[in-house]
């Protein structure tokens, strides 16, 4: 007995066991996370190690190149990249996907431990690490400011009140403030009191590090009691520093206020954070992995009011970069296309089915199974979001198929005159296989996704996963479910004569379909050769259309944020940049479209992060970024890019734009010439917009040509020079300050009049070996000159990034193609090398995985139909109308402007396993005519075509109308959604008139081969 008839004899225990996954669905879905894509993470650590002062040059020969060759040696790196500037480099380490992060964190810090003693003394901290997500970007951003609260003041409220309260909110992995200003006591000394008083910098730092030392001091005991030995009255503020007697002179004690400004201040003067315009702190709010991203927001917003009360009232906290906005968005829209789909689905079976109670049963059995797809979504572990979401839409016009399979062939039973039972018991036993045959060959599909590496598969296996389940289950409902249902919904057959007028009209419309289809059909057959030639013209029309279609790895989504880098000419001083920022951030502000800004320049960042209005009171992305670009260009030799924020974040490249390309060299005088000639050739494309180069050559430089002899001769060592510099012009940490609730620093430097420019050098003096004062001017020159401001490497090689977003209706296809024929024009040699970074880089590879991934969904389909037909032949009759439908897909993307996606590969490979369900209901019933009834195969193919035409219509209108509105692009997110939605529709259209007239043709060429091959060896045989 097989599953239909047991649970046809368990009436009661089926209808349990489902009521239990309904009920199981329900809960899942209120619980299940919500994120804007599945949880993938690159294993990736980042380096940062500081020394204030340090040119960038010297950051990447005395601290990143021994970093990295120490790091080299690390098991399971596939890639290192640093960024090296003024005072700070940043390393960047990718392990392989394999690797486990706390292990290459481990191996990290063991590498740093080793090659400490190889970095240079004046590194007041040793090099970091922390380990990062680089597709895991802030869930919500906050801007805290105050009218009349010094900053520093602020930010002691932002350190111990506001970030650990919003470090213990569930799903709150990490709190990273920008634009702080944390205490310092800055001590700002007088070069010129100094060298009157026989003082250097260096015997300043001295005395300030002995005068606030912090050691032990030990206790006293005796026979009845024991005392802590303590020394009140450590140094905290400024005028505590101002009294500290730094030397003596005849008898008199100098004051540290008597060669020095000493003032309460930050620890970085340049550092500058502002929302809409007004001095902040921003906090950038990092969500753990897997965490309910809705969830966490909310429960960040409901702390809010709490933390309000508990800070001075002239604070104000602001809110911006709001993820879960664009999340909750693209849920509740994804949710209405749900409802639509269901909608039109259920409408299609009406049609069909003519009766509502018979409608019904595959109605029911709708909903389901995608609860039970929740529930087993819930059970492992899965998100709701925009990737599962798409699944899940689609799935609603696959999971009807097998009921509709199943529920037709009974019905048909029973208007033959079958009492419901047993019609139920007999249909479902006969289609039964065939059921089994369309889901496993579904399923198939999804097989290579399964094992996709990298990035792709890491995003698109929950997608091939939640199909799948929601096939499976729909598979179990039609086995099960189904026949019990039938018996207690339909008593007796429905009577054309008892259907309702509208009813009646499509009959007769499906019925006129069908003579068609029939007239077709018989034509097909009697001209077997030019059918054959459509069918291989699709095989090469197929070809032709995916080499030459636009082709891209991700859609570009509308979340309704963007990101602003403001370019200023490498020797603008911070002040400078500054003033450029709050003049570019009051033009965008002034822009409808714009809803918020906030705003941050540093040392080395001028940039922007924009929150735009809703979708429905502004313009589409593209026409706000054209109107930014044209109103934020008037300041000559500045360029402002803007990219749009992506959920899907690529690589550990620290870019804001969402595409890189990167080109090497062994030498970098040699990468420098022809970096610039590829930046000129390809600014003459109209591919790239915002394109950009780390390249900066021209920055100003102030330089010192020591004469060694002459410093030999006057006794001048080197290492007290170079810390002498570096206290004088490098922000050098002298001493701390530690306080009850924190430890601070105390910095050292010369006054702001004595750092303008390259003559005030001169002002340093040193101590010789003999204990005299000397002159930097005995013994050095002074020039001013160019040099680079940003050093970069890739894999220890130096390296130069170009950065670019790419120009309305342009694809990432065409960039390649720009690229390549850039560096053809100039004769770029052999020894300067070029490759794609980030999600440029996944795209170049996908280019090949792609194919493959068809080529080998198609080959696991032909094993397993292989397996279940027992035949070598019949599975490649099922699998020849998939050209057909590749075409249909293509040419609906050509029409609709899109571009051959990623996503959109994904839709063709789902699709391929709709087109053959078609085959599979037609080869089915004609093999049983053949075998069981000794029915000839012409006529045993005719009749399967002409029976088995309204469930083979019914399911592709429920496939259809299940794809219409993600095709149709409506709602947030769809961006994301829509490639897959327009491939289906347009596959299934064109594929459905192909494949009813190429199945049984070719069926009918195999059959005559193998009956004239089975010949051939019978008289072999014979013989």
């Amino acid at each position: 007995m097989n599953i239909s008839g047991l649970c046809l004899q368990r009436p009661v225990a089926t209808l349990l066991l489902w009521i239990s996954v309904i009920v199981a669905g329900i809960v899942a879905w209120f619980h299940l996370p919500i994120a804007a894509l599945p949880r993938y993470e690159t294993p990736v650590i980042e380096v940062k190690a500081k020394l204030p002062g340090a040119s960038p040059e010297n950051m990447a020969a005395s601290v990143a190149t021994p970093l990295e060759k120490e790091f080299s040696a690390i098991p399971g790196l596939v890639g290192s990249s640093s960024e090296n500037i003024q005072g700070e480099s940043v390393i960047l380490l990718e392990f392989s996907a394999r690797r486990d992060i706390d292990a290459a964190a481990a191996d990290v810090q063991a590498a740093l431990f080793r090659v400490s003693r190889s970095l240079p003394t004046e590194m007041s901290t040793p090099p970091s690490y922390s380990k990062v997500n680089p597709g895991d970007a802030p869930i919500l951003k906050l801007g805290i400011s105050s009218p009349t609260m010094p900053l520093s003041e602020l930010n002691a409220y932002i350190d111990e009140l506001v970030i650990p309260a919003l470090s213990t909110v569930d799903g709150v992995a990490q709190v990273v403030a920008k634009g702080r200003k944390r205490y310092a006591v800055r001590v700002q000394a007088d070069p010129a009191r100094l060298a009157a008083l026989d003082l250097t910098l260096l015997d300043v730092a001295s005395a300030l590090k002995t005068a606030n030392a912090n050691t032990a001091l030990g206790q006293l005991d005796s026979s009845r009691q024991m005392m802590m030995v303590q020394m009140p009255g450590e140094l905290m503020l400024a005028r505590d520093f101002a009294q500290v007697i730094v030397a003596s002179r005849d008898g008199q004690g100098i004051r540290l206020a008597d060669i020095a400004q000493v003032r309460d201040s930050v620890e970085e003067v340049q550092n500058i954070g502002e929302v809409n315009g007004v001095n902040s702190v921003l906090l950038d709010i990092k969500r753990q992995p897997g965490a309910n991203t809705v969830r966490t927001v909310d429960s960040i917003m409901a702390l809010l009011p709490r933390l309000q009360a508990q800070l001075p009232g002239s604070v104000r906290i602001v809110t911006l970069g709001d993820r879960s906005t664009s999340i909750r968005e693209a849920i509740h829209d994804v949710n209405l296309t749900l409802l639509l789909t269901i909608a039109l689905v259920i409408l299609v079976i009406l049609l069909f089915l003519r009766r509502l109670t018979s409608a019904a049963i595959p109605s029911i059995s709708l909903p389901i199974s995608l609860l039970g797809t929740f529930a087993l979504m819930y059970a492992m572990g899965l998100s709701l979001n925009n990737i599962s979401l798409m699944g899940i839409t689609i799935a609603v016009g696959l999971v009807v198929d097998d009921a509709i399979v199943v529920l037709e062939n009974v019905m048909r039973h029973i208007e033959q005159g079958m009492a419901p039972r047993e019609a139920a018991l007999r249909g479902a036993r006969e289609v039964g296989f065939t059921v089994v045959s369309i889901s496993v060959s579904l399923v198939a599909v999804f097989i290579p996704i399964f094992f996709m590496p990298g990035t792709a598969g890491l995003l698109f296996h929950e997608f091939a996963i939640v199909v799948t389940l929601a096939i499976l289950v729909s598979a179990a409902v039609a086995l099960t479910l189904i026949p019990v249902l039938v018996p207690m919904l339909v008593r007796n057959a429905p009577r054309h004569d008892d259907a309702p007028g509208w009813n009646r009209g499509f009959e007769r419309l499906f019925e006129r379909t069908l003579a068609l289809y029939r007239h077709g059909l018989d034509w097909s057959l009697a001209h077997p050769r030019t059918v054959l030639a459509v069918g291989a013209g699709t095989l090469v029309l197929t070809a032709l259309l995916y080499v030459t279609s636009p082709r891209s790895f991700f859609p570009e989504e509308d979340i309704g944020q963007v990101s602003v880098k403001v370019k200023t000419p490498p020797e603008m001083s911070f002040e400078g940049r500054l003033a450029v920022l709050r003049r570019i951030q009051d033009v965008l502000l002034e822009d409808d479209a714009i809803l918020a800004s906030a705003s941050k320049v540093d040392h080395d960042t001028t940039k922007f992060d924009l929150d735009l209005k809703p979708r429905g009171q502004r313009p589409p992305m593209d026409q706000v970024l054209a109107r930014m670009r044209a109103n934020t260009n008037f300041i000559p030799g500045v360029k402002v890019n803007f990219s749009p924020v992506q959920n899907l974040k690529i690589g550990a490249s620290s870019s804001s734009s969402t595409y890189q390309y990167t080109l090497q060299s062994v030498g970098s005088e040699q990468l420098d010439a022809w970096s610039e000639k590829l930046l000129a050739a390809l600014r003459g494309s109209d591919v790239f917009v915002g394109l950009d180069t780390d390249f900066e050559k021209s920055g100003l430089q102030a330089q010192i040509h020591l004469d060694r002899d002459k410093m030999a001769l006057l006794g001048v060592d080197m290492a007290d020079l170079r810390t002498s510099l570096h206290a004088a012009f490098g922000g050098r940490e002298v001493s701390s300050i530690h306080a009850p609730q924190a430890t601070y620093k105390v910095i050292m430097e010369l006054e702001d009049r004595y750092r303008r420019d390259e003559t005030d050098l001169s002002r340093i003096h040193v101590r010789s070996q003999q204990g005299g004062m000397v002159p930097l001017s005995a013994f050095a020159t002074l020039s001013r000159g160019t040099g680079t401001m940003t050093v970069l490497h890739k894999a220890q090689l130096p390296a130069i990034t170009f950065s670019f977003e790419l120009a309305p209706g342009r694809s990432l296809s065409d960039a390649t193609a720009a690229i390549d024929r850039a560096k053809r024009e100039i004769g770029l040699p052999a020894t300067v090398f070029g490759s794609f970074d980030g999600q440029a880089a996944v795209f170049e590879q996908s280019q090949t995985s792609q194919l493959w991934l068809i080529v080998v969904a198609v080959a696991v389909i032909y094993v397993i139909l292989g397996v279940l037909y027992e035949s070598w032949i019949h599975p490649v009759t099922i699998l020849m109308g998939i050209p057909s439908a590749a075409v249909g897909a293509f040419l609906a993307l050509r029409l609709t402007g899109l571009d051959i996606s990623f996503i959109a590969m994904i839709g063709v490979l789902l699709l391929i396993g709709i087109v053959k369900k078609n085959a599979i209901m037609m080869i089915d019933f004609a093999l049983d005519a053949q075998r069981r009834h000794g029915i000839a195969a012409r006529e045993a193919i005719h009749q399967a075509c002409l029976l088995r035409f309204r469930p083979i219509m019914m399911t592709t209108l429920c496939a259809m109308m299940g794809a219409m509105p993600i095709a149709l692009g409506l709602g947030a997110g769809a961006e994301l959604r829509q490639p897959m939605g327009v491939v289906i529709v347009g596959g299934l259209l064109f594929s459905q008139v192909i494949t009813l007239f190429i199945t049984p043709v070719v069926y009918l060429w195999f059959d005559r081969l193998t009956r004239r091959f089975d010949g051939r060896a019978a008289a072999l045989a014979n013989s």
